[in-house]
């Protein structure tokens, strides 16, 4: 599969609400994940530590809706544009979020993911 592919399946399997499906088949065994925060998750590495990673935001967040946009291709690097409304549980405020995600694709795995917001 090319990057346009995988970037393709990956998205609709997010769009479809299957994030779990979308990780299971396109993240590599070594991936390493970089948020744009400090803390114990501002860099992941390994498919469990993501995987564990994403259970933490879905578990502290509560979603009201979203929408993601994209894929936007560029040679072995896809980005993606989410916005979200949720609730983090800690404060119970809603918020609005905005985020880019580019992905790095390499051996037609995601090798790399970084979030910017």
């Amino acid at each position: 599969m090319t990057t346009a592919d995988i970037a393709k399946d990956f998205t609709e399997l997010l769009k479809q609400g299957d994030s779990h499906s979308a990780a299971a088949k396109y993240n590599a065994d070594d991936i390493t994940s970089y948020e744009a925060m400090e803390g114990p998750m501002s860099v992941c590495n390994g498919k469990e530590a993501v995987k564990q990673k994403g259970e933490w935001w879905e578990a502290n967040h509560e979603v009201h809706g979203g929408s993601i946009d994209g894929p936007y291709v560029n040679g072995d690097q896809f980005a993606l544009r989410f916005t979200f409304d949720v609730t983090p549980k800690s404060t119970g405020e809603r918020v609005k979020m905005d985020e880019v995600g580019l992905y790095t694709v390499k051996n037609g795995k995601i090798s790399e993911e970084r979030f910017y917001y």
